[in-house]
């Protein structure tokens, strides 16, 4: 557990410049017919331990921006400027005769405290302009975290949109035969990094979510042959039964301020939504009534409403209510069902699973309904989850063999991608961004 609370130890980063508006930018919403040429130079260092840690931090930089299908990262092999003289700043036609659109340069030295200070650079390789400039001052165990950053800024200044890269991944590790799977609760980097187990497999969980402050995970545990919701504090790994329910909880999601959970009951034949405060641990029902199947429920990212799907009115469909309750909107109408509706943390899409004909789409629509439109398919696709700036979604992808990995797809659908896992992953959640 320690080894994850390591990420917060960064400590400070300081803007040094922000020069002219570039002309370059790139729109994250649309496809793009080839991404956009960028040159990142093994970062400088003034010892062989930095000029080492400078290269490995070039290539997790230039790896971010490679998967997100915006950038198109150069080949150093073919680069003609050499890092040691780009310390005095970028000779640009050199940078033009191999193709680049956009150059990244750092330098590193050891700051007095014995911290690393970088210096990175972002240009405009076409107007020759300084596009950013920032300094990063971190432990030297940090320096993906670092790497991490300058990729979001980097996508930032490029796109205007908030980066994803310093995040990470809660999800189900499965290991182990189709009829006894070992399921255990996993976390890393969104790269795949730093990768830890947060149990043992002794009992099975499922559906990890993070809490908004990200100290804390709340999932489901088949413990003792009973399913209930639990709460694990990432310090400590001690993890707290939410409630005293006769019956079974499960799908829980904080809301947007981490005070109250909203999750599904399922007792006597009726399976309805409820809210916990998590302090004074006082229980609200939200929905009722019949033998209906309420659940998956989520807030929308100003706390005031919640989407769930519900069998309600036959097929299983999305629907939209207030946060304390009342009267819901059906806002699905297409062909098949919907399930497992996800907020979008900008509020104007909400992400869905699809069946239809036998066959699973993940897709997105706006909160009233409209412009639905399908990313993915597959034999069995399922679970999406936001990144934190409402651009990319994780899901689950699953094979006829059972085989089940995690994946990424923007919203323009023409970027999957698989996230590296040890074993077989799903049920993955994207963290906010890390403070």
């Amino acid at each position: 557990m320690l080894k994850f609370l390591r990420v917060f130890g960064f400590l400070s980063v300081c803007l040094l410049a922000a020069n002219a508006q570039a002309e370059l930018r790139i729109e994250v919403t649309q496809g793009q017919v080839a991404p956009t040429p960028i040159a990142v130079t093994p970062f400088y260092g003034d010892s062989d331990a930095l000029a080492t840690m400078g290269r490995d931090m070039a290539k997790v930089v230039a790896a971010d921006l490679e998967r997100c299908g915006l950038f198109r990262p150069l080949d150093a092999a073919g680069f003609i400027q050499d890092r040691e003289s780009l310390k005095a700043g970028p000779r640009f036609p050199e940078w033009r005769a191999i193709n680049a659109q956009l150059l990244v340069k750092g330098e590193m030295q050891m700051a007095p405290d014995g911290r690393v200070r970088l210096d990175f650079r972002l240009y405009d390789v076409v107007t020759q302009v300084q596009m950013e400039g920032l300094s990063f001052f971190a432990t030297q165990k940090n320096w993906r975290r670092v790497a991490h950053k300058i990729a979001d800024a980097i996508y930032k200044r490029v796109t205007g949109e908030m980066g994803y890269f310093d995040t990470r991944i809660v999800y189900i590790a499965q290991t182990g035969p189709a009829k006894k799977r070992v399921k255990r609760l996993a976390i890393m980097d969104q790269d795949g990094e730093n990768h830890q187990y947060l149990s043992n497999g002794h009992t099975m969980v499922l559906t990890p979510r993070f809490a908004p402050n990200l100290h804390e995970i709340t999932y489901l545990d088949f413990e003792k042959r009973k399913v209930h919701v639990y709460l694990m504090r990432l310090m400590t790994g001690q993890k707290l039964m939410l409630g005293n329910f006769q019956g079974m909880t499960f799908a829980p999601r904080f809301s947007p301020d981490g005070r109250k959970m909203v999750m599904s009951y399922a007792n006597d034949g009726n399976t309805s939504l409820f809210c916990m405060d998590l302090q004074s641990k006082a229980i609200k029902r939200l929905t009722g009534g019949g033998t209906v199947i309420d659940t998956s429920p989520c807030y929308n990212p100003d706390g005031t409403q919640i989407v769930f799907n519900s069998d309600r009115g036959g097929k299983t469909q999305v629907y939209v209510m207030p946060a304390g309750g009342g009267a819901a909107e059906r806002i699905s109408f297409g062909s098949g069902s919907y399930r497992s509706p996800v907020w979008s943390p900008r509020g104007d899409l909400i992400a869905f699973t699809k069946i239809d004909k036998g066959r699973f789409y993940v897709g997105v629509m706006k909160p009233d309904g409209s412009g639905e439109r399908l990313l993915a398919t597959g034999w069995l696709v399922e679970e999406p989850s936001w990144a934190p700036n409402g651009r990319v979604i994780l899901f689950t992808r699953e094979d006829t063999k059972g085989r089940s990995k995690l994946y990424s797809i923007d919203l323009t659908g023409r970027n999957e991608r698989e996230i590296p896992t040890p074993t077989d992953a799903s049920d993955g959640t994207w963290s906010p961004l890390i403070p």
